[in-house]
């Protein structure tokens, strides 16, 4: 494919990306009219490539309809990808390479999760092997990806020191189980106070203790002490981390378990935890 249809080239990638001529010109800093000229028979100049490439997020040999495999610099062009401006896009893109990377391991063409869904709220799609395995929910509500290479050491990965037991047992508890969703649902910069928990659990004094004792316990909380009308305040501040919202979604998939598969690819011989 030659210089020449570069414009057809350009015309086609603006309209797979949804944007308009308007918004190409914007970011290649011209006018709406020459991306109209470009995209009937014109062609850029050639210092305003890398930027239409940008725009596009491809190379500028693709802009020459070049198909070009070249998978030695690959780590920077997904990093580069990702890098959009917001953190909301960022978190977007990464989640719509995560699909390809899913539809990749079973060998599938590759589609938009958009184009996927269709109607459907929750789907999934899962690759299981003794390699290791994934697990995808492309749910509009509660989209997540999980990618778990095999670990040689289950006994150590999975079972030396920890307690799972305590652990279920603890979090089972209605009174601890609240708090942390409570705590999840505030800022994060609040502390709360013995009082806050008696209130707003309905609970007493020697429960609240024991929750903010388990919640010590799995260094979920620290103490600051603060004086007020000379008295010592102990305040207590949460710190946050996603692993209780990912105990969530993975606990909810087994409660209600998921029954409309994109794909369900099971080579595995081998038990999980063997």
């Amino acid at each position: 494919m030659g210089i020449e249809s570069i414009g057809n080239i350009i015309a086609k990638l603006r309209k797979e990306k949804g944007a308009t001529q308007e918004e190409l010109a914007k970011h290649a800093q011209v006018s709406t009219q020459a991306v109209s000229k470009w995209e009937n028979g014109g062609v850029p100049d050639t210092e305003l490539l890398p930027k239409i490439a940008d725009f596009f997020e491809v190379s500028i040999d693709t802009l020459f309809g070049r198909n070009i495999t070249d998978y030695s610099d690959i780590e920077n062009a997904l990093a580069k990808k990702v890098q959009k401006p917001t953190w909301e896009e960022r978190f977007n893109t990464a989640f719509e390479l995560c699909w390809i990377i899913q539809q990749a391991h079973n060998g599938d063409s590759i589609k938009k999760i958009q184009d996927e869904l269709g109607d459907k709220e929750r789907i999934y799609a899962s690759v299981n092997d003794d390699s290791g395995f994934t697990l995808m929910g492309l749910s509009r509500h509660l989209p997540y990806f999980l990618i778990a290479p095999e670990c040689k050491d289950k006994e150590l990965a999975f079972f030396e020191g920890i307690d799972y037991i305590t652990f279920f047992k603890d979090f089972s508890d209605k009174a601890v189980f609240d708090t942390m969703l409570l705590l999840n649902k505030r800022e994060q910069n609040k502390g709360i106070t013995l009082n806050w928990l008696i209130k707003n659990l309905n609970i007493e004094n020697e429960k609240a203790m024991e929750v903010i004792r388990i919640l010590k316990k799995y260094k979920l909380i620290n103490t600051t002490q603060v004086e007020m009308d000379d008295t010592i305040q102990e305040i207590y501040n949460y710190i946050p981390t996603p692993s209780f919202v990912a105990l969530l979604i993975f606990a909810r998939e087994m409660i209600d378990r998921p029954q409309s598969w994109k794909f369900w690819v099971n080579n595995r011989t081998k038990p999980y935890l063997s």
